[in-house]
């Protein structure tokens, strides 16, 4: 075991947590067949398989499920060590974990959640996967579902509605193909329904919401999103009705210890007032650049 590398076990961890190599090398500065040879490697230095691999991803093996919860343990004993060189020298971190569309609407509304004058940094960690907010991967973790268990708190903030969106002035809107995620990429809910829908007709892959947003936006067809994203954006506008199955409830959920830190506390305040500001929004009550007759 003398081989074994620290650096490949956080490896193996990003893997992990978003159930392949695509999603771990857009967290990774790291290219996705670079990440595949280094996991066999440590497979190879461990004596065990830690993944089942197959078209669709990677899943962990048991002896790779209990790599992971070693891992966690590493990295949660590493954290005060990290807190501790850092003192006096940076201002302390909060870092805050959400998917790509949330990440996005928190970056454009940012000076909501910090100003100049606050003694803190915000790290945002955009991921469609869930970190682990037990093991104090971040210390906010903006989620579709209170937490369930360990020393975590949650607090809700407002409902998210979902609907299709085209390009503005597309000339068959609800007639129009679909552009969906990749089924490797398709970890939301949203994804995995559009992906569920029979007779369904997919003109083009995406292996992130981001670049699924720019076809939907240069005509290819129709796409699912956040109202708070769509309804936004003065290039898309609504294809259809909200997806009823598809809302959901918004939490803020952090560990039930660093919630009482003030600097994560104040993110907390803010990150909740900002969703209340605009609840209408999120629910799909408020269109944003439409008229009255385009409101689903």
């Amino acid at each position: 075991m003398k081989n074994l590398s620290w650096d490949d076990l956080q490896i193996f961890a990003h893997v992990a947590r978003a159930g392949g190599l695509t999603g771990a090398a857009e967290t990774l500065s790291l290219s996705a067949p670079t990440i595949g040879r280094r996991m066999l490697a440590l497979e190879q230095v461990i004596g065990k398989p830690l993944f089942v691999r197959s078209r669709t991803g990677y899943a962990l093996t048991d002896k790779g499920q209990s790599l992971l919860r070693k891992v966690k343990a590493m990295e949660a004993g590493a954290r005060p060590i990290e807190e501790w060189l850092t003192s006096g020298v940076e201002r302390p971190a909060v870092r805050l974990s959400a998917g790509t569309w949330t990440a996005n609407f928190i970056a454009e509304n940012f000076a909501r959640v910090w100003t100049s004058n606050d003694p803190f940094r915000i790290c945002f960690k955009t991921t469609e996967a869930r970190l682990d907010i037990a093991h104090r991967e971040v210390e906010i973790g903006i989620r579709n579902q209170p937490a369930e268990s360990g020393n975590l708190a949650s607090r809700p903030t407002v409902e998210i509605a979902f609907a299709p969106y085209v390009a503005r002035n597309h000339p068959d809107p609800e007639g129009s193909e679909w552009v969906s995620l990749g089924s490797e990429e398709a970890v939301t809910r949203s994804a995995r329904w559009l992906l569920a829908q029979e007779d369904t007709s997919i003109c083009a892959w995406a292996n992130t919401p981001h670049t699924l947003r720019d076809v939907v936006r240069a005509g290819a067809g129709r796409g699912v999103m956040p109202c708070f994203s769509g309804d936004r954006d003065p290039q898309l506008m609504r294809a259809g009705p909200l997806i009823a199955e598809l809302a959901e409830t918004q939490y803020l959920v952090m560990h039930n210890d660093d919630r009482h830190r003030p600097e994560v506390r104040k993110v907390i305040d803010r990150l909740h007032a900002l969703f209340r500001d605009h609840a209408e929004l999120c629910r799909g009550d408020r269109p944003i650049g439409t008229s009255g007759a385009e409101k689903a």
